[in-house]
């Protein structure tokens, strides 16, 4: 861009322009001329401008001036009727608005450029996002759009403490970024830290929040999410008051937010909309539903291959009757059966619309009764893998996590039964007390080795006594 010299004469800009973008056949050059001699170009891409606002503020006000002439800043302050145009000298600033939907005007006479904001492009209207619904409170959700994206967060942050820092990562897509949080209310070492991560892990392409995600998040190779994500304006504004950060990139609905804790993963939207009693009982489901999930495929098989002793006789003799005349081994029985769910699971998520929810529950129901039939499989079987399943949907936050973990304790309670399952969730343990969230402790609250006193933990209190809603940035982050 350095080479690029624009002149005094309009025609040599209008030809510069057009070999810039040449092949380019959204690019519209538009010539207006005053009856008094003021002659003007403006440049902008078919479908990302609003028509009426380029004829109504730009071409209009253009072709009554009573000018013959008129230097850029006369243009952009005086005969322009726009909320926002500029003289813009800078040329990645220039082209960087020129190609997201901004109408670049040329003077006769001038060489500088005035960028007019005249956005226009399709976007989605504001809905509620299917994969966080909730049963009472705000039923709003982030688009693809970046600036309506903002003003819903700002929106329910009436506070001048509000920070949007702007950024530009990819050089070939050349996204916008935008790093939000609350001054004085955010440690100012978590938003240094995370701006260093945006500068030095930038990808050279960004479509999609998890670009960034799975770059600048510690522990990349843990299936605990150390970062979190939302498509609720709420949920991001409940965030930045505790003092965290929010990063929101354009053309992605999902924005991030960190530090990100495990407790997070057993929280809901709903818990703060609901009576805490009813949200309490709500998070004791989902906390035992994660431990059902990965736990009880694991126990039934160390139960069936070394502790039978440990099984009520009456339960070990039915299960023994199901199990006779069935040709595989029970590990290796469930072993197939987790992987012919996680495959209806996938298949289900994939196909259109109701189709797919059809599938997964005729296609489960299908295959286990046909399964059991056939002797394939035993009907105890069945029914641990479907109560695994049907647990594991219980926190979808920890999606992958239950996957990974649930085959890691099937596969230690096949070698070493009750005592592998032990040994694998004390590793597991350690694991999680060694993990950090750009600083935090990842099991903070939960394990009173990295606690601080707070009253939104396991439960949640009542909200007249609740008093803590921060958390501090223990030490300085070194990546």
């Amino acid at each position: 861009m350095d080479e690029i010299v624009f002149s005094t004469d309009l025609e040599h800009n209008i030809r510069l322009m057009q070999d810039l973008f040449q092949g380019d056949n959204t690019m519209v050059v538009r010539r207006a001329q005053s009856p008094k001699g003021l002659t003007c170009a403006a440049f902008f891409f078919d479908g990302m401008v609003n028509a009426i606002a380029i004829n109504q503020s730009v071409i209009r006000p253009i072709v009554s001036s009573e000018r013959k002439r008129a230097t850029a800043e006369e243009l952009a302050q005086t005969i322009l009727q726009v909320n926002d145009s500029r003289v813009e000298t800078d040329l990645s600033k220039l082209f960087a608005s020129f190609l997201y939907g901004d109408t670049v005007v040329f003077t006769e006479g001038d060489a500088r450029p005035v960028v007019v904001n005249t956005k226009g492009f399709a976007m989605r209207s504001t809905s509620e996002p299917e994969n966080e619904r909730v049963l009472s409170g705000p039923r709003e959700g982030f688009t693809e759009c970046f600036m309506p994206n903002l003003a819903l967060i700002r929106r329910r942050l009436n506070d001048k403490r509000l920070k949007f820092t702007f950024l530009r990562i990819g050089s070939r897509t050349n996204t916008v970024v935008c790093l939000c949080y609350l001054q004085g209310v955010c440690e100012e070492k978590l938003v240094k830290a995370i701006q260093k991560r945006l500068s030095k892990h930038a990808p050279d392409s960004i479509l999609d929040s998890n670009y960034l995600a799975e770059r600048i998040r510690d522990h990349r190779a843990s299936p605990f999410p150390t970062m979190g994500t939302t498509e609720r304006p709420d949920v991001v504004a409940a965030r930045l008051v505790e003092g965290r950060c929010a990063i929101v990139v354009d053309g992605s609905p999902v924005v991030l937010t960190a530090p990100y804790l495990l407790q997070e993963c057993f929280q809901s939207n709903d818990d703060y909309y609901v009576s805490y009693l009813q949200a309490n009982i709500s998070r004791l489901l989902r906390l035992f539903g994660f431990f059902f999930s990965i736990c009880v495929p694991a126990v039934y098989i160390a139960l069936m291959l070394y502790h039978r002793e440990l099984v009520p006789a009456r339960l070990l003799f039915a299960v023994s009757a199901a199990q006779r005349g069935v040709p595989l081994p029970a590990g290796w029985e469930t072993f197939l059966m987790l992987l012919v769910l996680e495959a209806l699971k996938e298949a289900g998520a994939r196909t259109p619309g109701a189709i797919g929810q059809t599938m997964s529950i005729v296609g489960g129901l299908v295959l286990g009764q046909a399964a059991v039939s056939a002797r394939f499989a035993a009907a105890p079987t069945v029914i641990v893998v479907a109560i695994a399943g049907v647990t594991g949907l219980m926190v979808p936050k920890l999606q992958t996590a239950v996957l990974y973990l649930r085959f890691l304790l099937l596969a230690a309670a096949a070698a070493y039964g009750l005592y592998g399952v032990a040994i694998a969730l004390a590793l597991i343990l350690a694991w999680l007390c060694n993990m950090r969230s750009f600083s935090v402790p990842y099991l903070l609250n939960l394990v009173p080795r990295v606690g601080i006193e707070h009253e939104d933990a396991y439960l949640r209190a009542p909200w007249f006594i609740m008093r803590h809603d921060r958390f501090p940035v223990k030490k300085e982050d070194k990546r």
